[in-house]
This record gives C-alpha cells, structure tokens and sequence, in this order.
C-alpha cells in the first residue's frame, strides 16, 4: 500500500471516527474536548466564591449542590425565601461546608435598585466575588400575534435588564481586583429560531450579542473571564414557569415523556466550562445539537428545518402539550 492510499485511508477514518463522536456528543466538541483532557473543576473552583442567581429551583439548584460538593463557597438568590433555605440546608448536609460559606441572599432582578446593596452583602461576607453565575430567567410559550406587549417588556426586564444591571454592579468590583468571572446561563434559542418562544429567543439573542461585545471591552482586563452558557432542552421546571401569551397567566401544556438532557450532566458540563475559562458553551442531545450547527454553517438548510419544527411546535401548543415534543416525538425521558 503506497503512502498516498495510508493517508486516504486514515482521513477516512478520522471521518468516521468524528461522525460517530458527533452523532453520541451532548455539547460542541470544544466543551468534550475540555472535559476530557482539560482543567478539572474539582481543581479550578474549591474555594470559590460563587453567586448563583435562580438558585431556588432547576440549573441553579442543582448548579448549587454540585458546586457545595467541590468545596466552593456560595451565595444563593432568587425571590422564595423559603426555596432558597431548603436549598441551603441540602448543600449542608451533602458536603463539607459549613453555616458560614453558604449565604442566603434575596434578590429580585427586576429590581435594579437593589443589585448594588446585594452585591456590597456579598462582598462584605466573603471578602471578594470569584464568579457570579446569572442564571435567573423566564422562558414563554404563547405565539407572537396572540401575546400582549406587556409580556415581550417583563420578559425583557428580567432576563435582559436584570442581569446586565446585576453584571454591572458585580463587574465595577472586579475591575478593581483585575480578576473575576461572569457566567451567563443563556440558551440555544439565543443563537437559532425558537418559534412558539419569540419572546424568550429575543431576550436569550439580546443577551448573546451584550456578552459578545463586552468581552472585548474588556481585553485589558485578561484576569476577567466572560462566559456564556447555552443550553438546550434540560429538565427542570422552565416550562412550568414559564409566561403565557398574558402576563400572570400560567402556562397550560400538558408534559410528556421527551428526550431532554438530565439537570445533573448539563450542571456538569457547566462547571467544566467554568474551569477552562470556556468563552462560549452549547449544552444539547441530539438532534437540536445538529439543528445549532446547521444553524452556524448551513443557515439555508438550518431554514427548512425550522419551518418544519414551527408546524409542529404551534399544533402541539393549540392541543395543550409540550411544544418541545416537536423536536422529537414522544421519547423516554434519559437517565439522570
């Protein structure tokens, strides 16, 4: 076998290798990358101190206990006091840490008037802040024509405004100590359509394109991490909470069984972003991982596929059931 038959032969195989590593991968392949040979977050993030916002319930919840675990020290907010303290308590009794690393801190982000005393709590706790993880948000199922404005202005207000007022305010101090991270959970409906969802999207579209051009205005600050967190379809309780076409009308869908990434792994891929100072992470099963990469390099393919899903998700919202089963039929929910 002459040289030039070796080298088709072994780019074939590189080929298949990658094809069948794509069709099983559950993130972009720089994340697995830094999963498997890159910084452990058992390494990078013990002792850290670390404020979660939306730490009452779903990604931030769980964001909480895997972090306790490592040994970081944690702020938790959101708006339930009660939530919060039963997180807390959980995050004792599972690791190491003690009454004094872990603080309750209520917060509202809609109100932006308060995220600088909230900030100067948790400084004057801790000493310092290594890492604030906004996470806190709202997704929304209703259709665009049938959804009061009032809805698109809250949705706004809270995903959008509220953590760029909250960044700022935690930001001023790390320019001060030259060093931090800011994590933004945002969501793959920030970089591709998600009809049924307009709302929600432009929001997650908002927050991508703040994150993206304040990190270079911050390049003489190479000590300040800015990373943005893109998750795709995770169990949690985004649905249920989620607005409605009115602004205090609950969401009525009916959930089935879907092939949605557990709550557990997305968290872990997170911390692994976190530890490898990662600027952007794309957290998804298959086959929405595939849809975000049509989406980059084949935005005419990416097109049709997304007119197809819109038929689907609007028939699923007017029968009352999830319209996320749009993507895949009704499958078994993984294993967490």
């Amino acid at each position: 076998m002459d040289l030039l038959s070796v080298l088709c032969y072994c780019l074939v195989t590189y080929a298949i290798v990658q094809f069948v590593r794509f069709l099983r991968a559950d993130a972009d392949f720089t994340l697995l990358w830094a999963e498997y040979f890159g910084n452990k977050p058992e390494d990078k993030l013990f002792k850290k101190v670390i404020w979660i916002t939306g730490a009452s319930s779903g990604i931030g919840e769980e964001l909480a206990y895997q972090l306790a675990k490592l040994g970081a020290s944690l702020v938790l907010s959101a708006r339930r006091e009660a939530e919060l303290q039963r997180v807390k308590q959980n995050c004792l009794d599972h690791s190491k840490l003690q009454e004094k690393d872990i603080l309750v801190l209520l917060l509202d982000l809609t109100e932006s008037s308060s995220h600088e005393v909230a900030t100067k709590s948790v400084i004057q706790h801790f000493g310092k802040i290594d890492i604030l993880v906004n996470n806190a948000g709202r997704s929304q199922r209703s259709l665009f024509l049938d959804t009061n404005l009032d809805v698109y202005r809250a949705i706004m207000q809270l995903n959008f405004f509220g953590t760029v007022s909250l960044t700022k305010c935690v930001l001023l101090y790390m320019i001060k100590q030259e060093k931090g991270q800011i994590v933004t959970v945002s969501s793959l409906a920030g970089l591709v359509a998600a009809p049924v969802s307009t709302g929600y999207a432009s929001s997650k579209h908002a927050v991508q394109g703040f994150f993206n051009s304040l990190r270079p205005e911050l390049a003489s600050y190479p000590g300040i991490i800015i990373s943005t967190v893109c998750p795709g379809l995770v169990h949690s309780n985004i649905v249920k909470n989620a607005f409605a076409e009115e602004l205090y009308k609950d969401v009525t869908e009916t959930s089935v069984p879907t092939c949605k990434m557990s709550t557990a792994r997305c968290v872990r891929l997170m911390l692994v972003g976190m530890a490898n100072e990662l600027k952007e992470l794309w957290i998804s099963e298959q086959p929405i991982l595939l849809y975000v990469y049509l989406w980059q390099y084949a935005p005419t393919v990416a097109w049709l596929v997304a007119n197809k899903i819109s038929v689907k998700r609007i028939k699923n919202l007017k029968s009352g059931l999830d319209a996320d089963v749009s993507y895949f039929g009704e499958l078994k929910v993984k294993a967490a």
